[in-house]
């Protein structure tokens, strides 16, 4: 029997899978071939595709040429995932070898729309580049009373938790399985990586909650996680020791681990923060991270599951006063040392800088690094350092640059993330699922990158404006998210410095927010100049981590990309950038410029009012106005701060508050 698509709660938008993006196939006869879960699931959305446009679904008849589309689960040689698409004697044909492939294939023609029904296509094989395309969610099942339901969350609450225990009425959780595998994406870890007391409990008696939550989300082939902590052998299992090398221990998480699935036979694994801003981990018994980690490859391999084990181990007690220490340093240092030593079930999550998720930052050496190992590179798709999803900042362009980035020639970020892409969610229990309403193209965006790393940034941004918006608005629309992300660095921190955030929640300026605390997060602004030394020659050292060519490029400030000087160099505020001005003078402009192209895109936005949907148009607008508040605070206290440091007026004159 067909599986009947998701039912949305009144209000709640449908993103990027409005009806209107299924009337090319439900106008059509269609022909469904194969069985199996998702095979049903295909047949529910072609179904409800056709009742709505007067179409028509035949299950399993022979083709005789009077179909215009053809679903085809055959024997073929394809992976689980992969889909061919063809196009011939009026017939459009997509074939898979796995039920996956074939409910991917079906929304790569909702995609193309009309023109999947046109003219003539060679067959053409679709194969994800990367196995893993998984989000992580940072909910909490209890309120947490700093950090409240979602860590890092900008969108409401949770998707899957309320009041302490997994939803009763999951129906929106299967309807964001469905939204997800229409971009790609094929796994959710579905907790907060800094396990509190009732996160940990998911992992033993509390299972079956976790289970029914990966049935929602299975008929779309989302497999589930869990974040879980290192010390569960002690806090959940009574043993006074969570030692990995210790054989109790060991056993423990054996057991808890079938327990597991029996409960949800198809899970992922774990997802693992340890030894890091506080959460338990194996330094605590003198032993490795890779020890740590290939504690929890052992209980999971036997049913062919993944520990993901982050990488973001750093000193988050650092003295100020001490420039040699460097928190971007650590990861390298900490992990190039064990590479080779973990399982093959083991995969090292890396952050995608050395930092945390900044607006700007070069991208981390360590994924260069570490041929050995199986390392997954990690985004932020919540926007925590990019405007929380009150600001516009479609990060389609930076995360482009850092998957075609080369630290050798030979391979790319993306090519070398074969663990692996994840992203930080930015979803939750908002009606339009991201609070901000275009805050939606980053999450579209990341699962087609997670498919196809070197695919082109704008041509997806086509195609998430073309299924939620339809034609009409689509050159308003590229004007107003093209260049979020760059304005947005415009008027927040300049050159690739990073942080200047208020401290805590980490939205709107503090230029000294963080400069004496422990974080490690430093600018260095004196009378004389501004930024870290991280050359080789006088500083951490850090620039000496990279591979050649970059290597050099980073050591010196004649030849480090501006974009990220004051990441690498200590300078004067009358140092040259390549642009010709000063670093004094590039910090007074973009802050200028920043905040006059808000103004431009407020005023991009208001146009489109007869052409989107008044409820989103209305909610972006009131965004746009908050956006303009807080870029003008930027502006103003990032100006007058170096105006007071420097002693240097504005070249052009103008008021520096």
């Amino acid at each position: 029997m067909p599986l009947p698509v998701p039912v949305l709660p009144e209000g709640v938008d449908p993103a990027w899978l409005p009806p209107a993006a299924f009337r090319a196939v439900g106008s059509r006869r269609t022909l469904i071939r194969g069985s199996g879960p998702l095979v049903e699931t295909v047949h529910g959305e072609v179904a409800q595709a056709c009742r709505r446009s007067g179409g028509r679904v035949v299950r399993d008849a022979v083709p005789d040429g009077a179909y215009d589309l053809v679903l085809d689960l055959g024997v073929h040689d394809l992976g689980d995932e992969d889909y061919t698409v063809a196009r011939e004697s009026g017939t459009t044909t997509v074939t898979a070898s796995g039920g996956r492939g074939l409910l991917y294939g079906l929304f790569h023609v909702v995609r193309l729309g009309e023109a999947a029904f046109s003219g003539e296509r060679a067959r053409e094989t679709h194969h994800p580049a990367l196995a893993l395309r998984m989000l992580d969610h940072w909910d909490n099942v209890a309120v947490h009373p700093v950090m409240g339901q979602v860590e890092r969350g900008y969108a409401g609450g949770s998707l899957f938790w309320e009041d302490g225990r997994a939803r009763k009425d999951l129906e929106r959780v299967r309807a964001y399985g469905r939204l997800l595998a229409a971009c790609g994406i094929n796994a959710i870890s579905v907790n907060n990586v800094n396990v509190h007391a009732a996160e940990a409990r998911l992992l033993t008696d509390r299972i079956e909650e976790v289970a029914d939550i990966a049935g929602a989300l299975r008929p779309y082939g989302i497999r589930t996680r869990l974040s879980v902590s290192f010390a569960a052998p002690i806090t959940l299992g009574g043993l006074s020791t969570a030692d990995p090398l210790d054989g109790a221990v060991r056993g423990w998480w054996a057991e808890a681990t079938r327990r597991v699935y029996e409960a949800i036979p198809d899970f992922g694994g774990y997802v693992v923060k340890a030894d890091s801003e506080g959460q338990p981990g194996p330094f605590a018994y003198g032993r490795s991270h890779a020890e740590g980690a290939n504690l929890l490859a052992a209980a999971l391999e036997p049913f062919g599951g993944t520990v993901h084990w982050r990488a973001f181990v750093y000193d988050h007690r650092q003295d100020w006063r001490d420039r040699r220490t460097d928190r971007a340093r650590a990861a390298y240092e900490h992990f190039v040392p064990l590479d080779g030593e973990f399982a093959a079930n083991a995969v090292l999550q890396v952050k995608h800088g050395p930092m945390d998720f900044q607006v700007r930052e070069p991208v981390s050496p360590l994924i260069g690094a570490m041929p050995r190992t199986r390392l997954a590179v990690e985004l932020q798709a919540t926007q925590e350092y990019t405007g929380q999803q009150r600001h516009v900042c479609w990060l389609g362009p930076m995360w482009s640059e850092v998957l075609r980035f080369r630290h050798r020639p030979e391979s790319s970020v993306g090519e070398l993330a074969r663990g692996g892409l994840i992203a930080v969610s930015n979803a939750g229990d908002d009606p339009f699922w991201t609070g901000h309403p275009l805050a939606q193209a980053n999450l579209y965006t990341f699962g087609r990158l997670a498919w196809q790393p070197d695919a082109e940034p704008g041509e997806v941004l086509d195609e998430w404006i073309g299924l939620t918006f339809g034609p009409g608005p689509a050159e308003g629309l590229h004007a107003v998210l093209d260049g979020s992300w760059r304005t947005y660095e415009k008027y927040t921190a300049p050159l690739g410095v990073g942080f200047m955030v208020q401290p805590g929640h980490h939205y709107g300026p503090s230029v000294d927010g963080y400069e004496y605390s422990p974080w490690g997060t430093y600018h260095f602004a004196d009378r004389d100049g501004i930024g870290v030394d991280r050359s080789v020659k006088s500083g951490t050292g850090f620039a000496g981590q990279y591979a050649e060519p970059w290597a050099e490029q980073y050591e010196s400030p004649d030849t480090c990309p501006d974009e990220l000087l004051l990441f690498f160099h200590h300078v004067p505020y009358g140092h040259v950038l390549k642009s010709g001005k000063t670093v004094i003078q590039h910090v007074y402009d973009t802050h200028f410029e920043g905040v006059e192209e808000v103004e431009e895109a407020r005023s991009v936005w208001a146009s489109l009012a007869g052409l989107v949907d008044p409820a989103r148009h209305t909610r972006v607008a009131e965004r746009y106005e908050e956006q303009l508040h807080g870029a003008r605070e930027w502006r103003d206290q990032v100006n007058s701060y170096f105006f007071r440091k420097s002693g240097v007026p504005d070249g052009r004159g103008r008021r520096i508050h």
